[in-house]
């Protein structure tokens, strides 16, 4: 389990992102604060494996909770996944040279942060599964970084595809427990099923979703769909 702290100085959002944290399989979460002061207690004494971190705090920055744990820590303190009303690019390039994992601006729904603690799982197990060689080649280091990113939608649909239609069939495949058929896309979606085929094949071709074949008793193997991982 991936321990998480979340900080947070508004308690009710705090909470809001601790539930969506639960509903991620793999993690838990090992306590809620609101202050630089008790998020620096709370790294010494909870020992959280990842931060849910917000910039806007009482007595500080969470940008002055990554410089000091750096300072005081160095490579053992936990990662950071910022989450914040701050969209201001110098916020976004200090986090980023501070380390953070991740930069997500509020508001943004339960799936939103799924997908990018489902990325930083994948990250943390390639790196688990290479600390155990200590070396790494390039395919291995393009992996790590490939593993940290969740999976987008292509920014400019090809010739003959609708941007909103091919957002709203990689939503209905992002928030679904299960791969989907063509049919059942179309059925979440309201498009037709033979729009649904061609857009899911499209994102398949892109990468940004992964085909599986289900074989029935018929022997005909059933096209199914889910975001690729």
């Amino acid at each position: 389990m991936i321990r998480t702290l979340v900080v947070d100085d508004d308690f009710r959002v705090s909470q809001i992102h601790s539930d969506y944290v639960r509903r991620v399989q793999g993690f838990e979460v090992v306590g809620e604060v609101a202050t630089v002061a008790e998020a620096l207690a709370a790294v010494r004494t909870l020992y959280p494996d990842l931060l849910l971190l917000d910039i806007f705090l009482p007595d500080g920055s969470g940008l002055d909770v990554l410089r000091r744990l750096s300072q005081d820590q160095g490579d053992t303190r936990p990662d950071a996944l910022v989450i914040t009303a701050d969209h201001d690019l110098s916020s976004v390039r200090a986090a980023m040279k501070l380390g953070a994992v991740g930069y997500l601006v509020k508001p943004f729904g339960s799936a939103d942060l799924a997908e990018r603690l489902s990325a930083y799982r994948r990250l943390s197990a390639r790196v688990d599964a290479l600390s155990r060689s200590a070396m790494a080649d390039q395919a291995d280091v393009d992996a790590l970084f490939s593993a940290a990113r969740p999976p987008a939608v292509p920014r400019v649909p090809a010739k003959g595809h609708s941007a909103p239609t091919l957002s709203a069939i990689h939503q209905a495949l992002r928030t679904a427990h299960t791969a989907l058929s063509a049919a059942e896309t179309a059925e979440v979606t309201g498009v037709s099923r033979a729009t649904a085929q061609r857009y899911l094949s499209y994102l398949v071709k892109e990468g940004t979703l992964r085909l599986e074949l289900r074989y029935g008793t018929n022997g005909r193997p059933e096209h199914r769909y889910r975001i690729a991982r």
